[in-house]
Protein backbone atom coordinates (compact mmCIF):
# COMPACT_ATOMS: atom_id res chain seq x y z
CA UNK A 1 0.00 0.00 0.00
CA UNK A 2 1.67 3.22 -1.20
CA UNK A 3 2.10 6.10 1.22
CA UNK A 4 1.13 8.44 -1.60
CA UNK A 5 -2.29 6.77 -1.79
CA UNK A 6 -2.80 7.20 1.95
CA UNK A 7 -1.95 10.89 1.59
CA UNK A 8 -4.27 11.23 -1.40
CA UNK A 9 -7.06 9.62 0.62
CA UNK A 10 -6.93 12.55 3.07
CA UNK A 11 -7.40 14.97 0.13
CA UNK A 12 -4.84 17.58 1.25
CA UNK A 13 -5.71 19.70 -1.82
CA UNK A 14 -9.18 20.15 -0.30
CA UNK A 15 -7.72 21.65 2.88
CA UNK A 16 -7.63 25.01 1.10
CA UNK A 17 -11.30 25.29 2.13
CA UNK A 18 -10.10 25.90 5.66
CA UNK A 19 -8.82 29.32 4.63
CA UNK A 20 -12.35 30.30 5.64
CA UNK A 21 -11.25 29.81 9.27
CA UNK A 22 -8.74 32.64 8.81
CA UNK A 23 -11.13 35.24 7.34
CA UNK A 24 -12.49 36.53 10.70
CA UNK A 25 -9.06 37.95 11.59
CA UNK A 26 -9.49 40.34 8.69
CA UNK A 27 -12.97 41.58 9.60
CA UNK A 28 -12.08 41.72 13.30
CA UNK A 29 -9.27 44.12 12.32
CA UNK A 30 -6.65 41.95 14.04
CA UNK A 31 -4.30 41.62 11.05
CA UNK A 32 -1.36 43.03 13.02
CA UNK A 33 -1.97 40.85 16.08
CA UNK A 34 0.71 38.12 16.14
CA UNK A 35 -0.99 36.05 18.85
CA UNK A 36 -4.28 36.17 16.96
CA UNK A 37 -2.52 34.80 13.88
CA UNK A 38 -1.01 31.94 15.87
CA UNK A 39 -4.39 31.00 17.35
CA UNK A 40 -6.30 31.20 14.08
CA UNK A 41 -3.69 29.27 12.07
CA UNK A 42 -3.65 26.49 14.66
CA UNK A 43 -7.47 26.43 14.53
CA UNK A 44 -7.28 26.15 10.74
CA UNK A 45 -4.87 23.23 11.11
CA UNK A 46 -7.29 21.52 13.50
CA UNK A 47 -10.06 21.93 10.94
CA UNK A 48 -7.80 20.52 8.22
CA UNK A 49 -7.30 17.36 10.28
CA UNK A 50 -11.03 17.18 11.08
CA UNK A 51 -11.96 17.59 7.42
CA UNK A 52 -9.47 14.84 6.48
CA UNK A 53 -11.34 12.56 8.88
CA UNK A 54 -14.63 13.56 7.23
CA UNK A 55 -13.31 12.94 3.70
CA UNK A 56 -12.04 9.48 4.57
CA UNK A 57 -15.25 8.55 6.36
CA UNK A 58 -17.27 9.76 3.38
CA UNK A 59 -15.13 7.72 0.97
CA UNK A 60 -15.59 4.61 3.11
CA UNK A 61 -19.37 5.04 2.96
CA UNK A 62 -19.29 5.81 -0.78
CA UNK A 63 -17.01 3.09 -2.17
CA UNK A 64 -19.69 1.53 -4.38
CA UNK A 65 -21.22 4.86 -5.37
CA UNK A 66 -17.83 6.36 -6.33
CA UNK A 67 -17.20 3.46 -8.70
CA UNK A 68 -20.14 4.75 -10.75
CA UNK A 69 -18.55 8.18 -11.17
CA UNK A 70 -16.18 8.80 -14.14
CA UNK A 71 -13.62 10.59 -11.97
CA UNK A 72 -14.25 9.47 -8.38
CA UNK A 73 -13.76 5.83 -9.38
CA UNK A 74 -10.03 6.54 -9.27
CA UNK A 75 -10.07 7.48 -5.59
CA UNK A 76 -7.90 5.23 -3.37
CA UNK A 77 -10.77 3.31 -1.75
CA UNK A 78 -12.93 3.04 -4.87
CA UNK A 79 -9.99 1.82 -6.93
CA UNK A 80 -8.92 -0.66 -4.24
CA UNK A 81 -5.44 0.80 -3.70
CA UNK A 82 -6.22 1.38 0.00
CA UNK A 83 -8.11 -1.07 2.23
CA UNK A 84 -11.09 -0.07 4.35
CA UNK A 85 -9.26 -1.10 7.53
CA UNK A 86 -6.26 1.10 6.74
CA UNK A 87 -8.57 3.97 5.82
CA UNK A 88 -10.46 3.70 9.11
CA UNK A 89 -7.22 3.72 11.13
CA UNK A 90 -6.04 6.79 9.20
CA UNK A 91 -9.38 8.54 9.79
CA UNK A 92 -9.21 7.94 13.55
CA UNK A 93 -5.63 9.26 13.65
CA UNK A 94 -6.73 12.48 11.95
CA UNK A 95 -9.65 12.78 14.36
CA UNK A 96 -7.31 12.46 17.34
CA UNK A 97 -4.95 15.03 15.85
CA UNK A 98 -7.82 17.43 15.25
CA UNK A 99 -8.96 17.16 18.87
CA UNK A 100 -5.43 17.58 20.24
CA UNK A 101 -4.63 20.62 18.10
CA UNK A 102 -8.02 22.26 18.76
CA UNK A 103 -7.57 21.80 22.50
CA UNK A 104 -4.28 23.71 22.25
CA UNK A 105 -6.26 26.77 21.11
CA UNK A 106 -9.20 26.63 23.52
CA UNK A 107 -12.02 24.46 24.79
CA UNK A 108 -14.48 26.41 22.65
CA UNK A 109 -12.50 25.64 19.48
CA UNK A 110 -12.47 21.98 20.53
CA UNK A 111 -16.25 22.16 20.95
CA UNK A 112 -16.65 23.68 17.46
CA UNK A 113 -14.54 20.88 15.98
CA UNK A 114 -16.75 18.34 17.78
CA UNK A 115 -19.88 19.96 16.34
CA UNK A 116 -18.32 19.85 12.86
CA UNK A 117 -17.42 16.17 13.25
CA UNK A 118 -20.96 15.30 14.38
CA UNK A 119 -22.34 17.18 11.37
CA UNK A 120 -20.01 15.35 8.99
CA UNK A 121 -20.79 11.92 10.45
CA UNK A 122 -24.52 12.69 10.16
CA UNK A 123 -23.99 13.90 6.60
CA UNK A 124 -22.02 10.84 5.50
CA UNK A 125 -24.43 8.34 7.05
CA UNK A 126 -27.80 9.90 6.31
CA UNK A 127 -28.21 13.60 5.52
CA UNK A 128 -26.46 13.55 2.14
CA UNK A 129 -29.22 11.30 0.86
CA UNK A 130 -31.86 13.99 1.49
CA UNK A 131 -32.44 16.54 -1.25
CA UNK A 132 -31.68 20.18 -0.26
CA UNK A 133 -30.61 19.14 3.26
CA UNK A 134 -27.39 17.78 1.75
CA UNK A 135 -26.37 21.16 0.34
CA UNK A 136 -27.48 22.98 3.49
CA UNK A 137 -25.16 20.69 5.49
CA UNK A 138 -22.25 21.57 3.20
CA UNK A 139 -22.95 25.28 3.72
CA UNK A 140 -23.20 24.82 7.49
CA UNK A 141 -19.78 23.16 7.48
CA UNK A 142 -18.29 26.42 6.17
CA UNK A 143 -20.27 28.49 8.66
CA UNK A 144 -18.72 26.40 11.45
CA UNK A 145 -15.27 27.07 9.98
CA UNK A 146 -15.83 30.83 9.99
CA UNK A 147 -17.33 30.82 13.50
CA UNK A 148 -14.36 28.79 14.75
CA UNK A 149 -12.01 31.41 13.35
CA UNK A 150 -13.91 34.15 15.18
CA UNK A 151 -13.86 32.13 18.39
CA UNK A 152 -10.12 31.47 18.04
CA UNK A 153 -9.31 35.20 18.01
CA UNK A 154 -12.01 36.01 20.57
CA UNK A 155 -13.88 38.23 18.10
CA UNK A 156 -17.59 38.96 18.30
CA UNK A 157 -19.65 36.60 16.12
CA UNK A 158 -21.72 38.87 13.91
CA UNK A 159 -25.03 37.66 12.39
CA UNK A 160 -23.57 38.82 9.08
CA UNK A 161 -20.83 36.21 9.41
CA UNK A 162 -23.52 33.54 9.39
CA UNK A 163 -25.69 35.15 6.69
CA UNK A 164 -22.95 35.91 4.16
CA UNK A 165 -21.02 32.67 4.65
CA UNK A 166 -24.13 30.48 4.58
CA UNK A 167 -25.64 32.04 1.45
CA UNK A 168 -22.44 32.07 -0.63
CA UNK A 169 -21.66 28.46 0.31
CA UNK A 170 -25.26 27.45 -0.44
CA UNK A 171 -24.74 28.90 -3.91
CA UNK A 172 -21.46 26.99 -4.32
CA UNK A 173 -23.11 23.77 -3.13
CA UNK A 174 -25.84 23.95 -5.76
CA UNK A 175 -23.20 24.76 -8.38
CA UNK A 176 -21.37 21.59 -7.34
CA UNK A 177 -24.52 19.52 -7.79
CA UNK A 178 -25.07 20.99 -11.26
CA UNK A 179 -21.47 20.19 -12.18
CA UNK A 180 -21.96 16.59 -11.04
CA UNK A 181 -25.08 16.22 -13.19
CA UNK A 182 -23.23 17.56 -16.24
CA UNK A 183 -20.10 15.43 -15.71
CA UNK A 184 -21.94 12.13 -15.11
CA UNK A 185 -24.50 12.73 -17.85
CA UNK A 186 -26.13 9.29 -17.74
CA UNK A 187 -29.19 9.18 -15.45
CA UNK A 188 -28.58 5.58 -14.36
CA UNK A 189 -24.99 6.33 -13.37
CA UNK A 190 -26.13 9.49 -11.61
CA UNK A 191 -28.69 7.54 -9.58
CA UNK A 192 -26.14 4.87 -8.64
CA UNK A 193 -23.57 7.46 -7.65
CA UNK A 194 -25.83 9.86 -5.77
CA UNK A 195 -29.58 9.09 -5.70
CA UNK A 196 -30.44 12.72 -4.90
CA UNK A 197 -29.11 13.76 -8.31
CA UNK A 198 -32.29 12.38 -9.87
CA UNK A 199 -34.26 15.04 -7.99
CA UNK A 200 -31.73 17.74 -8.81
CA UNK A 201 -32.87 18.39 -12.36
CA UNK A 202 -30.98 21.01 -14.40
CA UNK A 203 -34.06 23.24 -14.30
CA UNK A 204 -34.34 23.05 -10.51
CA UNK A 205 -30.61 23.59 -10.00
CA UNK A 206 -30.62 26.59 -12.34
CA UNK A 207 -33.39 28.12 -10.25
CA UNK A 208 -31.63 27.32 -6.94
CA UNK A 209 -28.29 28.66 -8.19
CA UNK A 210 -29.91 31.90 -9.39
CA UNK A 211 -31.83 32.34 -6.15
CA UNK A 212 -28.91 31.56 -3.82
CA UNK A 213 -26.55 33.78 -5.84
CA UNK A 214 -29.00 36.68 -5.61
CA UNK A 215 -29.41 36.21 -1.85
CA UNK A 216 -25.63 36.02 -1.39
CA UNK A 217 -24.99 39.25 -3.33
CA UNK A 218 -27.82 41.08 -1.56
CA UNK A 219 -26.49 39.86 1.81
CA UNK A 220 -23.07 41.28 0.90
CA UNK A 221 -24.69 44.59 -0.03
CA UNK A 222 -26.62 44.78 3.23
CA UNK A 223 -23.49 43.93 5.21
CA UNK A 224 -21.46 46.60 3.44
CA UNK A 225 -24.15 49.25 4.01
CA UNK A 226 -24.90 48.23 7.60
CA UNK A 227 -24.32 51.05 10.11
CA UNK A 228 -22.22 48.79 12.33
CA UNK A 229 -19.98 47.83 9.40
CA UNK A 230 -19.49 51.46 8.36
CA UNK A 231 -18.71 52.41 11.96
CA UNK A 232 -16.28 49.51 12.39
CA UNK A 233 -14.35 50.23 9.18
CA UNK A 234 -14.73 54.01 9.44
CA UNK A 235 -16.01 54.21 5.88
CA UNK A 236 -18.62 52.77 3.50
CA UNK A 237 -16.00 52.06 0.85
CA UNK A 238 -16.24 48.31 1.44
CA UNK A 239 -19.35 48.27 -0.73
CA UNK A 240 -17.24 49.31 -3.73
CA UNK A 241 -15.70 45.84 -3.87
CA UNK A 242 -19.11 44.67 -5.15
CA UNK A 243 -18.12 44.44 -8.86
CA UNK A 244 -15.35 41.99 -7.97
CA UNK A 245 -17.78 39.90 -5.89
CA UNK A 246 -20.37 39.86 -8.68
CA UNK A 247 -17.78 38.81 -11.28
CA UNK A 248 -16.54 36.00 -9.03
CA UNK A 249 -20.07 34.71 -8.41
CA UNK A 250 -20.98 34.85 -12.11
CA UNK A 251 -17.78 33.13 -13.25
CA UNK A 252 -18.14 30.42 -10.62
CA UNK A 253 -21.70 29.72 -11.79
CA UNK A 254 -20.72 29.74 -15.47
CA UNK A 255 -17.85 27.27 -15.11
CA UNK A 256 -19.80 25.00 -12.76
CA UNK A 257 -22.79 24.82 -15.09
CA UNK A 258 -20.46 23.96 -17.98
CA UNK A 259 -19.07 21.04 -15.95
CA UNK A 260 -15.59 22.43 -16.49
CA UNK A 261 -14.39 21.24 -13.07
CA UNK A 262 -15.24 18.32 -10.80
CA UNK A 263 -15.85 20.40 -7.69
CA UNK A 264 -15.40 23.95 -6.33
CA UNK A 265 -11.90 23.23 -5.01
CA UNK A 266 -10.64 22.14 -8.45
CA UNK A 267 -12.21 25.26 -9.91
CA UNK A 268 -10.51 27.57 -7.43
CA UNK A 269 -7.14 25.80 -7.73
CA UNK A 270 -7.07 25.75 -11.55
CA UNK A 271 -9.01 28.71 -12.90
CA UNK A 272 -6.59 31.64 -13.11
CA UNK A 273 -9.32 34.26 -13.59
CA UNK A 274 -11.14 33.14 -10.43
CA UNK A 275 -7.87 33.02 -8.48
CA UNK A 276 -7.10 36.58 -9.58
CA UNK A 277 -10.61 37.63 -8.52
CA UNK A 278 -10.18 36.17 -5.04
CA UNK A 279 -6.74 37.75 -4.58
CA UNK A 280 -8.01 41.12 -5.85
CA UNK A 281 -11.01 41.08 -3.52
CA UNK A 282 -8.91 40.16 -0.48
CA UNK A 283 -6.42 42.91 -1.35
CA UNK A 284 -9.20 45.48 -1.73
CA UNK A 285 -10.86 44.31 1.50
CA UNK A 286 -7.58 44.66 3.42
CA UNK A 287 -7.03 48.15 2.00
CA UNK A 288 -10.56 49.29 2.85
CA UNK A 289 -10.58 47.79 6.34
CA UNK A 290 -7.12 49.05 7.26
CA UNK A 291 -6.86 52.32 5.33
CA UNK A 292 -10.40 53.09 4.15
CA UNK A 293 -11.04 55.87 6.66
CA UNK A 294 -7.75 57.60 5.81
CA UNK A 295 -8.45 57.28 2.09
CA UNK A 296 -11.92 58.79 2.53
CA UNK A 297 -10.49 61.75 4.45
CA UNK A 298 -7.79 62.23 1.80
CA UNK A 299 -10.36 62.23 -1.01
CA UNK A 300 -12.58 64.72 0.84
CA UNK A 301 -9.61 67.08 1.24
CA UNK A 302 -8.68 67.05 -2.44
Amino acid sequence: MAVSEMIRLARPHQWIKNVVVILPILFARRIGDRQAWVSILVAALAFSFASAFAYILNDIKDIKADREHPRKKNRPLASGSVSVTAAMIEALCFLALAALVAYKVSNIVLFMIAVYVVLQVSYSTYLKHTVLIDVICIAMGFVLRAVTGAVAVKAAISPWLFICMFTICLFMGFCKRFSEVVIIGDLTQAKNHRPTLISYTPELLTHLITLSAAIAVISFLLYGLNDRTVENFGTNYFIYTLPVVVYGVFRFAMLSMEGAYADPTDLILRDRALQATVVLWIALAVIVIKYGKDIEVWIQNL
